[in-house]
């Protein structure tokens, strides 16, 4: 079945291959069945054997199949229906909708996708009456014999729905699309009577209402006026009293809504503010019964009409009291009683409307906005009060109870409301924040009437979310919070860790108001043994470290004796021990150069002695995760650890600048040098602790940029040992950072071209024994010269590194799939265009070869790459169109002369005028995007096509 004549595609050989398709066991046949059935649908014979596998003996699967086919036929080879049968297919067409009117459901769905198809097709030109022609076929039975009334008004209401699913659906051009749209739109004064009759008869089934609704949403994508549609939007809200249809009418409200044509019609839309209010009854007795589906649904049509014709309303000044009255409703949405999720699922639907009513409210002129802040800041106060009450934790009784997924979406939530407040901060200013202080003051002072864990904690919640996100440094309620802290048990693990992530917000205000943290550091330290505050309690003292590290010098002795003994307990997971060695990095960066020594010994000694005890194991899988672990704490340590910065930003200067061989960094690295060489040449093989090896190196590098000095030597024999015997990404990323900081520098011009020309040669024989496995190698590879062309590119007058080699290796990586290694592939060629004036050896190998690269190019630009790599390419053309136009001009003729290349879409004259364009254009940059961008859709026939408006 795997290549057959066209003479094969007969209704027993379709029926042969469905019958494989669907009932044989074996992958590979079925898969043989699928391709055979594809051609068998793309066939001209299609066109007959569809209606014989509609017959009525035949079974669903098979029906369904023809159905298919002729949908398949009609929206994409359309160009092969023999002439003269466009009457007959279509008469054909509404005899077997009428047919199937009463099903199989899925095959009459598909028959009427293909007559929507069809009708798309021809209308107007060819079937300018479409639409009263089906209403008149589908109502009187002309043509449709086969159904009853009903079943033929069902039939007609399918058709109808999915005419304008289908024109969203349809590939065609945008003027094309506009103008069925049009057609269609102008049909609606037909269809809404025929729609409002029906969903207004007492005595139509719940089935051909269901449907009209569908119908309703799916024309309305047509920009039908709001104003042409008032009495089905009536009939819909009346049908929201009928539970079975709910949901379906919630759906076709909203739909209506949400256009946003209908802001041109503010007087139905202020009509509609009456029929949305009106629904507050329903709501709150659905709330009384813990209705949740009826509660969600009538918050989704009242946060519908506020959010989406907001700005509207609001232009209505006269009727402002309608406005507000809708805005009442959205808050007493947002307020709904309950705990999201377990309780409630609809106050989530509110929390964009409140961004929007702000944004509105502010971008109104001044006049008006005057008016409106009047009237709702005090709405605004009233949101902050009902967002902590939303946002309160359970009893514990109740949260014990609840699945991880509740758990999880009330985070969300929570987080959702943060973002909320945060910006309601703008709108209300330091008065939302003294609002906040005096309702925890009065909590945390009222001995009368203790209060509640959650009520605190959801007060701290607030402040927390505002202070991550805004400057509060001049509001004058922080020093209160401040004292106010160490007063509050955290007799919860919610709690407490609220208390942490508050003091984490409050970072910044904290290095201004240094004499604070003395009455809060001891908050933190205290917490810091709690595994249950790990995240919490470290990313609190991370973020004091980073901030207040000038200011940390007299807490340095406890802050780094509660850390050493939290890490020595392996209390906390790796990811928090790694934020925790940071904050110690910005830690001792601050001290004096005689504490420094002693007290990051103190740190390191016991992690590097555990070290050693590992490396003289054999490996394996349990020594493995320690190892990486202890070379990630030493990593995280160095990453932060500058004194180079302490040293800038004193005042008097120490006695000399510390040199590069007495900074502790170095000093401990050299050290550790042979202990991480045993390791090295334990692991070789394992590319987690090889990572982790380049990491400790890489961080310091990064830190330390000149004081690295005494250690490149070494560093760069060490990494010719691990690329040699196990070529990974990790340690060309090395080199890269060692050759953006030393290769501009004499005394170590020897050992990096000497790392450099090793790297080169093995990656080299990678390509030739088959680099596909190693896309990141190779990325990283071509990164590498990118950086070495970019800072040192006359390394490349000498004999030691081939330019050859890597032009090569960089032109097989263009036929890599992986988007981020072609684009360093782009970003490679691009730097090293440029240099074919200055460097003698990148000459000679585009004089040689350069056709080739720019063929390579164009295979790509016109080929199947992702459209986000275009500009990646265009890059590299625009290089080559200022640094050798004139060979330029004869490759492009000389490559694009070559038939359907790149590809069959392309005409000599497309290609000419891209020649022109390309060798004109030596300026602008962005001119050449535009041109290959062009270049890339007219090589897929994608040219003028609402994708390539979107491209």
């Amino acid at each position: 079945m795997e290549s057959v004549s066209a003479e094969e595609f007969t209704v027993e050989a379709v029926e042969r291959a469905l019958q494989q398709l669907y009932y044989d066991p074996n992958m590979s046949q079925k898969n043989v069945a699928q391709k055979w059935l594809t051609q068998a649908q793309a066939s001209p014979q299609a066109w007959h054997f569809c209606w014989a596998l509609l017959l009525p003996d035949k079974v669903p699967e098979i029906q369904f199949f023809g159905a298919s086919t002729l949908h398949v036929k009609i929206s994409r080879y359309w160009s092969d229906l023999p002439a003269g049968h466009l009457d007959s297919l279509r008469s054909q067409l509404i005899a077997q909708v009428g047919q199937f009117a009463s099903g199989p459901k899925l095959v009459l769905t598909r028959l009427c996708v293909a007559l929507a198809s069809l009708v798309l097709h021809i209308l107007p030109e060819k079937w300018p009456t479409a639409i009263p022609d089906l209403l008149c076929a589908f109502q009187t039975g002309e043509g449709v014999t086969e159904a009853d009334g009903q079943t033929r008004c069902l039939a007609l209401l399918e058709v109808l729905a999915v005419l304008p699913e289908e024109l969203q659906t349809t590939r065609i051009t945008a003027s094309r699309r506009s103008q069925l749209r049009g057609a269609l739109g102008g049909e609606w004064s037909l269809v809404c009577p025929l729609l409002q009759q029906l969903i207004q008869r007492v005595d139509a089934p719940g089935q051909v209402k269901e449907r009209v609704l569908r119908c309703v949403s799916s024309w309305l994508t047509l920009d039908i006026a709001l104003k042409d549609s008032k009495g089905l939007l009536q009939s819909c809200f009346t049908l929201l009293k009928e539970s079975e249809l709910f949901d379906t009418a919630v759906e076709t409200i909203v739909s209506i809504i949400s256009q946003p044509d209908c802001q041109r019609f503010a007087d139905s839309l202020l009509k509609m503010v009456p029929q949305v209010l009106a629904l507050q009854e329903q709501l709150k007795k659905a709330v009384q019964d813990g209705d949740m589906e009826t509660s969600y649904g009538i918050c989704r049509i009242a946060v519908a009409l506020g959010e989406t014709h907001c700005r509207t309303l609001l232009e209505q000044v006269d009727h402002w009291q309608c406005f507000q009255a809708l805005v009442n409703m959205i808050l007493s949405c947002t307020g709904i009683p309950g705990h999201y999720p377990v309780d409630e699922t609809s106050s989530t639907l509110t929390l964009t409307f409140w961004y929007t009513l702000q944004d509105d409210i502010t971008s109104l002129d001044a006049e008006r906005q005057t008016l409106y802040m009047q009237i709702y800041r005090p709405v605004y106060f009233q949101l902050v009060d009902v967002l902590l009450r939303k946002a309160c934790f359970p009893k514990d009784e109740d949260y014990v109870t609840w699945s991880a997924d509740d758990k999880e979406q009330f985070r969300t939530y929570r987080v959702d409301i943060s973002d909320t407040l945060m910006y309601v901060y703008e709108l209300l200013g330091p008065e939302l924040l003294r609002n906040l202080y005096d309702k925890l003051g009065a909590l945390l002072t009222d001995t009368a009437h203790p209060s509640q864990w959650q009520d605190i904690e959801a007060l701290l919640f607030g402040f927390q979310s505002i202070a991550e996100t805004v400057d509060v440094n001049y509001s004058d309620v922080i020093p209160g919070l401040i004292g106010l802290i160490p007063l509050i048990r955290g007799n919860s693990i919610q709690l407490a860790e609220t208390i942490m992530f508050t003091i984490g917000s409050l970072a910044e205000w904290l290095a201004d108001h240094s004499i604070m943290l003395s009455s809060i550091l001891p908050v933190v330290l205290h917490s810091l043994p709690n595994p249950d505050l790990s995240v919490s309690c470290v990313s609190a003292l991370k973020k004091i470290c980073r901030e207040c590290r000038h200011d940390l010098r007299p807490h340095a002795g406890d802050i780094l004796t509660v850390s050493q003994a939290v890490l020595a307990k392996d209390i906390h997971k790796s990811p928090q021990c790694m934020w925790l060695m940071q904050g110690l990095g910005y830690l001792l960066s601050c001290l004096s150069s005689e504490e420094i020594p002693g007290k990051l010994l103190a740190l390191v000694t016991p992690h590097i002695q555990q070290l050693e005890k590992l490396a003289s194991e054999p490996p394996s899988s349990s020594n493995k995760c320690p190892i990486v672990h202890i070379l990630g704490l030493l990593s995280s340590l160095f990453s932060t650890f500058d004194i180079n910065e302490q040293n800038e930003t004193l005042d008097v200067m120490r006695t000399s600048q510390i040199q590069p061989r007495d900074n502790p960094v170095v000093l401990v690295l050299q050290q550790t040098f042979p202990l991480i060489q045993i390791i090295v040449s334990k692991w070789l093989n394992e590319a987690e602790v090889v990572e982790a090896v380049c990491a400790v190196f890489e961080k310091s590098l990064k830190t330390l940029i000149h004081d690295f000095s005494p250690l490149v030597a070494q560093l760069c024999e060490l990494i010719g040992q691990l690329f040699s015997a196990n070529p990974q990404s990790s340690a060309l990323d090395l080199t890269r950072q060692l050759v953006h900081t030393f290769v501009c520098e004499k005394d170590f011009f020897s050992p990096i071209i000497a790392l450099l020309e090793l790297i080169t040669n093995i990656t080299m024989s990678i390509f030739q024994l088959g680099s596909r496995d190693h896309p990141d190698v190779v990325e990283s590879f071509m990164q590498l010269h990118t950086q070495v062309l970019r800072r040192k590119p006359d390394l490349y007058l000498t004999e030691n590194l081939d330019i050859n080699a890597v032009f090569y290796c960089g032109i097989l990586s263009f036929k890599f799939p992986e988007t981020p290694t072609l684009k360093a592939t782009c970003l490679l060629f691009t730097e090293l265009v440029s240099h074919c004036e200055d460097i003698p050896a990148v000459r000679k190998v585009l004089e040689e070869d350069g056709k080739l690269l720019l063929q390579t190019l164009l295979e790509g630009a016109g080929g199947e790459s992702p459209r986000s790599l275009i500009e990646d390419y265009a890059e590299v053309l625009f290089s080559m169109s200022c640094n050798c136009p004139g060979v330029l001009s004869l490759w492009l003729r000389e490559v694009l002369l070559l038939p359907g290349f790149p590809s069959s879409h392309l005409t000599v004259e497309h290609k000419e005028r891209f020649c022109q364009q390309i060798l004109r254009e030596q300026v602008n940059k962005h001119q050449v995007k535009d041109i290959v961008k062009e270049f890339a859709l007219s090589s897929r026939g994608l040219q003028g096509t609402e994708y390539a408006a979107d491209y």
